[in-house]
C-alpha cells in the first residue's frame, strides 16, 4: 500500500463501486465452478482465438481431417472444406451472439457457443448464411449493413431454420461428418 493520501472523491467512487459490484458479480455466479468460468475474463479477441483452438482440437479428437487454413479467408480446413469459426459465451439474457460474420472465402461457418455447463454448435453453409444472415442481420448499421453481420441464437428457442444444422455438439458433429472429404 502506498503512503499517498486517498482523496475523498476516490473514497466516494470506491463506495459507489462497492454498492454496485453485486450487479456485475451476480452476472457470473451462474458460471461459478464451470469448466469455462475462466473464459469470461478473456478479452474478446482472445475468446475468438480460443474458439478456433477449441473447434480445431474437438475436430481432431473426433478424427475429422483438420488443418489450419493457408490464408486469412478461412480459419481451418475440415474434411477438405474451408471453414470459418465464430465463438460466443452465453450472455446473461440467455443467448449467444456470433459477430463479424463476413462474406469471405469459406464454405461453412461453425458457430460454437459455451454456457456454464453446456456447449452448442451449428454448422452453417455459405448459402444458408446468405439466405438468413449475411445481408440480413447487419452488425454495424442495422438491417442495412452488408459488410458484417451478427447472428443471435437463443439455444432454448433457436430460429426454426437453424435446427437442421446442429444445436448440440453431437448434432453438429453429424453435420461435420457428413461433409465429404474433398481431396
Amino acid at each position: 500500500m502506498t503512503n499517498a493520501k486517498i482523496s475523498p472523491d476516490f473514497n466516494l467512487l470506491a463506495t459507489a463501486a462497492n454498492y454496485i459490484k453485486n450487479d456485475f458479480v451476480q452476472d457470473r455466479l451462474d458460471w461459478y465452478g464451470s469448466p469455462f468460468e475462466w473464459v469470461l475474463n478473456l478479452p474478446a479477441g482472445t475468446k475468438g482465438k480460443l474458439g478456433k483452438q477449441l473447434v480445431f482440437q474437438w475436430c481432431a479428437l473426433k478424427n475429422l481431417a483438420v488443418t489450419h487454413s493457408p490464408d486469412s479467408q478461412a480459419d481451418m480446413i475440415i474434411n477438405g472444406h474451408r471453414v470459418e469459426i465464430k465463438f460466443s459465451t452465453l450472455w446473461k439474457a440467455g443467448f449467444y451472439k456470433f459477430q463479424q460474420i463476413r462474406n469471405q472465402n469459406y464454405e461453412y461457418c461453425i458457430c460454437l457457443g459455451v454456457s456454464p455447463y453446456e456447449a452448442h454448435c451449428w454448422v452453417l453453409s455459405k448459402p444458408v448464411l446468405f439466405q438468413y444472415v449475411i445481408g440480413h442481420l447487419g452488425q454495424h448499421t442495422g438491417s442495412l449493413g452488408k459488410e458484417t453481420a451478427w447472428l443471435t441464437i437463443e439455444p432454448k428457442n433457436p430460429p426454426h431454420w437453424i435446427i437442421p444444422f446442429g444445436g448440440t455438439l453431437e448434432k453438429a458433429f453429424i453435420v461435420l461428418k457428413s461433409l465429404s472429404n474433398k481431396k
